[in-house]
């Protein structure tokens, strides 16, 4: 579990692919100040473990579901990362619940700066416009943020936006992101356990009519 607090950018120093997972190696000293074999770290927002780490770095098996589902098989060395180790049971709660399991990627639309802020647009896929809206809580490459605007549901395109402050843009990789670069997403789990509810309550009411039909 984390919070998405961004603790540390790394450094990404090597990939190695085998077959269809991989091996990532990030430098990252505050992380692997006090990582443990079988940690968890999020990388970018994706949920890693760690299965060796010296002083200033850790190695974790990228799994093929991850490769696919999230901006983590595109990186190479010399990337930059956002570095999140798991919150301690006794941690305040700065950001939102934020799970490491990403429900996908997607890419930025634009982004406007502002006296000291920058407005990014997102697009935002059809399969999760239910699960965003505005002042709710997202996770974009694993940074707890706060939805600032979202189209409007009747929108062929969907999207939404988010507000970064100073200090996200100069603590963690969305700084130097520009239009057209891939982002990890994962929505608010609470958003999701709500349509996964109201999803069993219809199925078993149209149940319950096809039996009384």
């Amino acid at each position: 579990m984390f919070t998405g607090i961004i603790e540390e950018l790394g450094l990404v120093t090597a990939w190695e692919q085998n077959g269809d997972a991989a091996r990532l190696t990030v430098r990252a000293p505050l992380a692997a100040s006090d990582a443990h074999h079988g940690d968890s770290i999020a990388i970018s927002g994706v949920c890693l473990t760690v299965i060796d780490q010296g002083d200033d770095w850790f190695t974790a098996d990228v799994m093929a579901e991850s490769i696919a589902a999230s901006t983590v098989g595109r990186l190479t060395p010399g990337d930059r990362v956002n570095v999140e180790r798991a919150a301690a049971v006794s941690s305040r709660l700065g950001g939102h619940i934020v799970q490491g399991h990403v429900d996908g990627f997607t890419t930025i639309i634009s982004t406007t700066d502002g006296s000291a802020w920058r407005v990014v647009r997102l697009a935002l896929p059809a399969e999760l416009a239910a699960l965003v809206t505005r002042k709710g809580s997202i996770a974009v490459d694993g940074i707890s943020l706060t939805v600032s605007a979202v189209s409007d549901a009747e929108e062929l395109d969907q999207w939404f936006e988010v507000s970064l402050i100073p200090e996200t843009l100069e603590a963690t990789t969305l700084g130097a992101k520009q239009a057209g670069d891939a982002v990890n997403l994962e929505t608010d789990i609470l958003a999701r356990h709500v349509q996964r509810l109201l999803a069993v309550e219809r199925a078993v009411e149209h149940a319950h009519e096809g039996v009384r039909a």
